[in-house]
């Protein structure tokens, strides 16, 4: 029998967790749902990712006013994705910040990535009718850039491409805490459809000599003392590794899109079968490490139609 179609027969509601992963820092998580990040500052509150709609946005805000109520002021997008940035209108903050990359991938291919994840994601786009367009930056940065929330200082960077070209992490040094986006994820797939495999192992050991006491990941727990957070980042090198190489090996006899999809399943099922959104992600990264293993540096436009087909040539 086929599978329902990415995550549209997901449709049970996830327990909501809010943890503490330092002074003032804190982890909404939800089951493999998308995570955000808090950062409560001196004088008002930084927020790490929007949730996909107003709706979701308004679960964290309802936890962050469980701690404090200070002003939230800041949002930093970690990359592009309409599950990550759609709920932004909900907080009302004064300053939006992504990496110049993702500002311009928001341009090149946002609407095509909210119609691409609003067929993908039923659930998570409950209440969708609030979302007032695309959610587009008013600071972008380079390389790096510092915030002052009152004397709390948040580093907000590039690391290195990984879950997308324009990925960004943000680091609170004052409790060695990081907040890494969709680049590492604990027990729940990465979603490498819009990845650079080659990239990403680099990217997970930059993040590694931080040396982070904590981390909140893009997706799964709040990775809280040293050994789960090398764990967690050998974890999501294993996964993206474990998906690449079999296909680079496919691609080098001249292999079919199709035995790729079996070499990665021989792979990856004994080891990912049980994560969040495992059967979702695998036609996509697969379908993305062919073309990366092809020489296509740039990942392809995902639209809501080539979803489909790729789905039912896949696992359909």
């Amino acid at each position: 029998m086929a599978k329902a179609f990415a995550s549209q027969g997901d449709m049970e509601d996830k327990k909501i967790s809010f943890t503490e992963v330092g002074e003032g820092l804190y982890a909404f998580t939800a089951e493999g749902d998308p995570n955000t990040g808090v950062i409560i500052g001196d004088e008002s509150v930084m927020i790490v990712e929007a949730q996909a709609t107003p709706r979701l946005a308004r679960k964290v805000i309802e936890c962050v006013r469980s701690v404090t109520d200070k002003p939230i002021s800041h949002l930093v997008l970690t990359h592009y994705h309409a599950v990550r940035v759609l709920g932004a209108s909900a907080y009302g903050a004064r300053e939006i910040i992504m990496s110049d990359v993702a500002g311009a991938m928001v341009e090149e291919r946002g609407q095509e990535d909210w119609d691409s994840e609003f067929g993908r994601f039923p659930r998570l786009f409950q209440g969708h009718e609030e979302i007032p367009g695309l959610t587009r930056p008013t600071t972008t940065f380079s390389e790096m850039m510092t915030v002052y929330l009152g004397k709390r200082r948040v580093d907000i960077m590039k690391l290195g491409r990984a879950h997308t070209a324009g990925d960004a992490v943000i680091w609170v040094p004052d409790q060695e805490v990081m907040f890494t986006g969709d680049i590492v994820e604990y027990h729940s797939a990465c979603y490498c459809g819009d990845g650079h495999y080659n990239d990403w192992a680099e990217t997970l050991e930059n993040i590694a000599a931080f040396e982070p006491k904590a981390i909140a990941p893009g997706r799964g727990d709040a990775l809280v003392g040293e050994e789960k957070v090398a764990q967690a980042l050998e974890n999501t090198a294993d996964f993206v590794r474990s998906t690449y190489k079999p296909v680079e090996k496919v691609v080098a006899r001249g292999g079919s899109l199709k035995e790729a999809w079996d070499a990665v399943r021989a792979a990856c099922d004994p080891k990912f079968a049980d994560y969040a959104i495992y059967e979702h992600c695998l036609p996509f990264n697969v379908a993305r490490a062919y073309d990366e293993a092809r020489g296509i540096d740039t990942p392809r436009i995902w639209t809501a139609e080539r979803d489909r087909e790729m789905w039912d040539a896949l696992q359909g």
